[in-house]
């Protein structure tokens, strides 16, 4: 029988690994919580957590392993999975982290596009590498089925190759609620020589109002922030009053609408694995529901609606065809990730499908919505921010119908594709919008978009630049 070295996998680390990073991004951790990696390998995770102040411990059969195996409230099962020749001890390992954590288990395993560039022997489900270690390749769908099956949970998908498995249904839903894009217009405060007495202890109130289109109730804003608005008038309910009285009734209409569309995505989504019963949302959660369709069963309704939608790929056609925000192609409808949540409720839930099966790509900044095939691209332009025409590094598509999700690398391409036209990507009130528009005003003026074919490419891009003798500069055309 052929004996595995599987402590050759365990890599030393010197930045968090990207499951931690991942689970800290999404507010999953917090300083008071105790974390336990589960197969810590040398233990960089358990070092970086605890220089961090987190109470992190962790075990390994190789490097750690006479450290007690106790419960947390996180639990870390990073790359151990994928590592484990035997199907019965894998499954086992993944039952035996499960046990330990008390609110949340945190799974990762590496993805079939990741062996791309490996040679190894077959073995088993997976295959041998040159340094004798093994590994399994999943395909994302795969490790959802797989995580689903040995536990008899449902698991939700942070990022490709990463997922969550809640214990308690309420933090559950409080995470997938909280991961619906939100938008709020610009407000507008008129002077008002009470509001500015107390606009600083007011903020707190504000800021609740317009999160959730409704006032706080009792205990719902921190109990400083409670006292010294009753202190200062009386009651949250005349605070409430004061606030909308130096606001624009249109500013909460809109909000009104953004916090309804939020939980209606948020609901529809949730058909995904097992929709959740309403004691189980979370105190919060459920009065928002209530207060903008009187009772969850509504808010279902109206939900299953917008799902169905979200499958005919005409209404998505019409929907992407009718937006005020996003490039439109013949294909496709490209958006920025800051103006996602400006996209019509029906195609954020189209985009919250695939994110479901593959998680958050943190990185990326542009979507793809193709209008013609059920499929959702995440593309990265790293530098999009700072070049009037940045470069695509990666893409990683989302196949509704087939359950896959693909990656395709153009960081070492001589000739990747390129932007042009910034400002259709981004909402109508982004502060990026008028640079964007004037940098394009002179590009077109200098007739560098009479080929379009030709120009969506570095190499064809450069070439046109040089051919009408100009030069971008920042976000400015000169002259040569």
């Amino acid at each position: 029988m052929h004996v595995v070295p599987r402590h050759r996998t365990a890599m030393s680390r010197s930045a968090i690994s990207r499951p931690i990073a991942t689970a800290l991004a999404d507010q999953l951790v917090a300083e008071s919580m105790t974390v336990f990696d589960y197969g810590c390998g040398r233990g960089g995770d358990v070092r970086s957590l605890s220089a961090l102040g987190f109470h992190a411990d962790g075990w390994d059969p190789a490097h750690r392993p006479n450290v007690e195996r106790r419960p947390a409230d996180v639990v870390n099962l990073g790359y151990v999975v994928n590592v484990i020749e035997d199907p019965i001890e894998r499954a086992n390992t993944l039952r035996s982290a499960w046990d330990l954590a008390r609110r949340l288990l945190v799974v990762s395993a590496r993805l079939v596009w990741e062996s791309r560039d490996l040679v190894g022997i077959p073995m088993g489900d997976g295959l041998v590498t040159r340094t004798g270690t093994f590994q399994k390749f999943f395909q994302q769908s795969e490790l959802a089925d797989w995580i689903r099956q040995v536990l008899e949970v449902e698991p939700v998908a942070a990022a490709p190759g990463i997922f969550y498995v809640f214990r308690d249904a309420a933090d559950e839903q409080q995470f997938l609620a909280q991961r619906v894009y939100s938008y709020r217009p610009r407000m507008r405060v008129d002077p008002h020589q009470m509001y500015e007495k107390y606009s600083n202890m007011l903020t707190p109130l504000m800021t609740f109002l317009s999160g959730h289109g409704r006032p706080p109730r009792q205990g719902e804003l921190s109990p400083d922030d409670e006292r010294l608005v009753i202190e200062a008038l009386g009651t949250i309910g005349r605070a409430t009053q004061l606030i909308r009285q130096v606001t624009d009734a249109d500013y909460w209409e809109q909000v009104r609408r953004q916090r309804r569309a939020e939980l209606l995505i948020y609901v529809a989504l949730s058909r995904f694995g097992r929709r959740p019963r309403f004691t189980q949302l979370g105190p919060t959660l459920a009065r928002d529901i209530k207060a903008h369709f009187s009772t969850y069963r509504e808010a279902c309704l109206q939900a299953d609606r917008l799902l169905y939608g979200a499958g005919d790929q005409t209404m998505i056609y019409l929907s992407a065809r009718g937006s005020s925000v996003g490039k439109q192609t013949p294909t496709s409808l490209y958006v920025h990730r800051s103006a996602l949540a400006q996209l019509p409720p029906l195609l954020q839930v189209y985009e919250g499908c695939a994110r479901v099966l593959c998680g958050t790509i943190e990185q990326a900044n542009l979507i793809k919505l193709s209008v013609t095939d059920s499929q959702v691209s995440y593309l990265t332009y790293p530098r999009f921010d700072r070049d009037a025409h940045p470069t695509l590094e990666t893409a990683v598509t989302v196949n509704l119908k087939k359950l896959t999700v693909g990656w395709r690398d153009y960081s070492r391409s001589e000739n990747p594709p390129l932007l042009h036209r910034k400002e259709e990507f981004i909402g109508p009130d982004d502060t990026r919008r008028t640079l964007y528009e004037r940098l394009t005003r002179a590009e077109v003026r200098a007739g560098l978009y009479e080929q379009p074919s030709s120009i969506g490419t570095l190499a064809g891009w450069q070439r046109t630049l040089a051919n009408a003798g100009v030069t971008v500069q920042g976000h400015r055309l000169k002259r040569i």
